[in-house]
């Protein structure tokens, strides 16, 4: 074999065991640290996860970790829940968490509450610590207005200004999918407006703030949603202002005004019919005048056609003369009206 063929050769060799080392002398530290915490990974696996962009450091030191608690978790799940956008360290951590306190979960449940954690403000590390110590929900939360509290209106019309304290805590069978305090608010609320809603006195929640929490519970609020309630308390009740009362002079002061717009209505109504007798009274009147103007025409043509004499004209007006001066003396003439 030529000798140019022979240095080419040792050259490729000597190249591929310096990449050898360098990538033995990368990876060596990560490899011994799991050797040593009874984790092994293999040098090809950490070049594969380097390879793939997942920060091989990060998989080991959590495997590590599940290692010493107990709970065997190998590299390829890791990646594979990392390449999907999850947390590992969190997922591992609540893992820990659960299996001390005594709580079934496993990995891939694990894995998809915390995908479903994704783009919110919760963790699956923090929903495995509410399900082992339960948290309190302020309903209705402080920051919704009207005094931080719910206003019902019992049956006699008194208002009540309610504010309940909701110990719940996180069921992990049901976190996925399942509904979010803000709906174990609103159920709650609901509750509470109809417990108060239903009482004939105000009194009666007064006496038995108890039968709230009995009523809302008995309803099973907590279904669908990703939490179990433990308990409801009324932490503060308050008596609100007559809401029946102050309905009742509403209306009745809406009843007054449409009481007097009909009662104007027919005012009107009643001045327009005195205007239209009035117009017809000057009507009749211009026809009396008018008939009365007739008549000097009628005795003006009864003189030409020769059926009125001198003498019947003088005794017409000897009549006139003779009422009008009856008139004067009843004193019913025109003048003394």
């Amino acid at each position: 074999m030529p000798e140019p063929l022979w240095l080419f050769i040792y050259g490729v060799v000597i190249i591929l065991l310096l990449i050898a080392f360098l990538i033995i002398a990368k990876f060596f530290n990560l490899w011994l640290r799991a050797l040593i915490a009874n984790a092994p990974v293999s040098i090809s696996t950490l070049l594969a996860m380097w390879l793939r962009g997942v920060p091989n450091a990060l998989i080991v030191d959590t495997r590590i970790t599940a290692a010493k608690a107990g709970i065997p978790i190998g590299t390829d799940q890791l990646e594979a829940h990392f390449l999907a956008g999850g947390e590992v360290t969190h997922v591992v951590l609540s893992l820990i968490a659960a299996d001390k306190a005594g709580i079934p979960l496993d990995f891939n449940r694990a894995c998809a509450i915390d995908l479903a954690c994704k783009g919110t403000s919760k963790t699956v590390l923090e929903a495995v610590r509410t399900s082992i110590n339960p948290k309190v929900i302020d309903c209705p939360h402080p920051d919704m207005g009207r005094g931080g509290k719910i206003d019902a209106v019992a049956k006699d019309g008194i208002s009540l200004r309610v504010r309940a304290r909701v110990t719940v805590r996180t069921n992990l069978d049901r976190f996925v999918g399942g509904a979010t305090e803000e709906t174990v608010v609103a159920r709650v609320g609901e509750g509470i407006v109809t417990c108060i809603g239903s009482s004939a006195s105000y009194k009666d929640v007064l006496e038995n703030p108890d039968s709230i929490s009995k009523l809302v519970l008995h309803k099973g609020v907590d279904a669908g949603t990703a939490f179990e309630i433990l308990s409801i308390d009324i932490a503060d009740i308050d008596v609100g202002e007559n809401v029946g009362a102050k309905l009742q002079t509403e209306q009745a002061e809406a009843d007054k005004k449409i009481a007097q717009a009909m009662a104007e209505m027919r005012r009107a109504a009643a001045v327009a019919l005195e205007q239209e007798m009035s117009a017809r009274t000057q009507e009749m009147r211009a026809r009396v005048v008018e008939a009365e103007a007739q008549v000097p025409l009628a005795i003006s043509e009864a003189f030409r056609n020769g059926q009125l004499g001198v003498m019947d004209y003088a005794k017409y007006k000897n009549v006139l003369a003779d009422t009008d001066m009856r008139s004067k003396i009843a004193g019913d003439s025109p003048g003394t009206k």
